[in-house]
């Protein structure tokens, strides 16, 4: 008898998915257990495999098409059975088993994603500064399959590109926007006319939600800031000894989330969820650290975080961060978290505001460490500060509330020998 596969579940925000691959096509044997389908969360792309044993005889979604979960996947039963009548009922049942998605709920109608639309026009344009496609040791390419798929059908030499990807890979974005290099007679390089190009890209699952849930969180959210100074003297001189003579190498942002770990412990109001009904006081403090990726942000959590030590931590997020930006994390990575930590430092921001990422009831913001003048003991002399800027959802944390959360942290921050207590 032929079994229906529907579109699963594969995630606790997860309304629809995407089938990024087939590795199955219709008339192939199927065994339990063996790879069916690729399928795009919201968050990663997870490998599905089959439940059954028999003969693939029907596939419902097609290869880059969003559908909601629930919706007819596949059919797989044996060779020659007619699966027609399942087909029809599947598409006009409503299944009574989807799981509503918490905290919200994404409405997408099933319908395929179109494929990227390329208009011109005419405008002047200039070529690329320079041309350096990364090779191996045997001379080939360093691109991923879908780029050279798509340089192959669009007649592109890859040794042309500008890889964009970890460690000068090509990737899919590169092929998109790959403008050809017209060098100038003379050997030099002139303005040209060319043609204007753009192309239109299909929204991904992941920011899809991302788009929604933080939409959701700033207009239902009342929000406000809360910003504080903190002197790092200290901090760089324990971070500069620790990793010249400690024989592990720690950062600032792991200091920043122990930091806050440990001041959460003492202060569970900003440790908090708003429920709707009820007000949830998390007694465990798990650390959610966002992390930029090409689609979007992905908040892979740090659990028991004031729990660990700084070298743990900094293993555990680089970990986490890998996996994030190759769509590789689970479920239980993501999830649970009951504090944000944003950090644009790194990327030589002073200062900035994030938007609350529910459940939590607060969100930090981290700005760079500036030199700067500073008074101490009456004195201007050189300082080092680092600003950071609490977002607070009202309904849970009142301002007397973030700031004595604040307080504790910049206490931490500028004592960091506390933090290795």
């Amino acid at each position: 008898m032929a079994e229906v596969i529907f579109m699963p579940k594969l995630s606790d925000t997860m309304t629809e998915g995407v089938v990024a691959e087939w590795n199955k096509k219709v008339g192939d044997t199927v065994a339990n257990g063996e790879l069916l389908a690729e399928i795009e969360t919201d968050k990663a792309t997870m490998e599905f495999e089959s439940f059954y044993d028999g003969v693939l005889l029907h596939i419902g979604v097609q290869k880059g098409e969003a559908v909601p979960v629930n919706t007819l996947l596949a059919i797989i039963g044996e060779k020659g059975e007619d699966v027609s009548k399942l087909i029809a009922e599947a598409k006009s049942e409503v299944n009574v088993e989807v799981i509503e998605a918490a905290p919200m709920k994404v409405e997408v109608a099933a319908t395929p994603i179109p494929a990227p639309v390329e208009r011109a026009v005419a405008t002047p344009s200039s070529a690329p500064t320079s041309i350096a496609a990364i090779v191996d040791s045997n001379g080939r390419v360093f691109a991923s399959p879908l780029a050279r798929k798509m340089a192959s059908e669009k007649g592109i030499d890859l040794g042309n590109v500008n890889g964009t990807g970890d460690n000068g890979r090509i990737v899919k974005r590169d092929i998109e926007h790959y403008v050809p290099y017209v060098p100038a007679m003379g050997g030099g390089r002139k303005s040209f006319v060319g043609v204007e190009t753009f192309t239109d890209e299909p929204i991904s699952q992941m920011r899809k939600v991302i788009a929604k849930r933080l939409a959701e969180s700033k207009f239902t959210a009342p929000h406000f800031y809360l910003t504080m100074a903190i002197d790092m003297d200290k901090a760089i001189d324990i971070r500069t000894s620790i990793n010249e003579h400690g024989g592990v190498k720690i950062s600032y942002n792991d200091m920043v989330v122990k930091a806050c770990a440990l001041a959460l412990r003492e202060h569970p109001a900003v440790n908090s969820s708003w429920l709707g009904d009820v007000i949830r006081r998390n007694q465990h403090v798990n650390i959610g650290v966002a992390v930029a990726v090409d689609e979007g942000l992905l908040v892979p959590v740090v659990r028991f975080a004031d729990g660990k030590s700084m070298p743990e931590i900094g293993a555990e997020v680089r970990d986490l961060a890998a996996k994030a930006k190759n769509k590789k994390l689970q479920p239980s990575e993501w999830e649970g978290n009951t504090f944000t930590i944003s950090n644009l430092g790194m990327f030589g921001i002073d200062e900035f505001t994030a938007i609350v990422n529910p459940p939590d009831s607060c969100i930090m913001a981290v700005g760079g460490i500036s030199e700067v003048p500073v008074v101490k003991n009456g004195h201007v002399v050189p300082g080092n500060m680092m600003k950071v800027t609490l977002s607070c959802d009202h309904r849970v944390v009142d301002g007397a509330s973030g700031a004595a959360f604040l307080n504790t942290f910049k206490t931490y921050m500028e004592n960091p020998v506390t933090l290795l207590l």
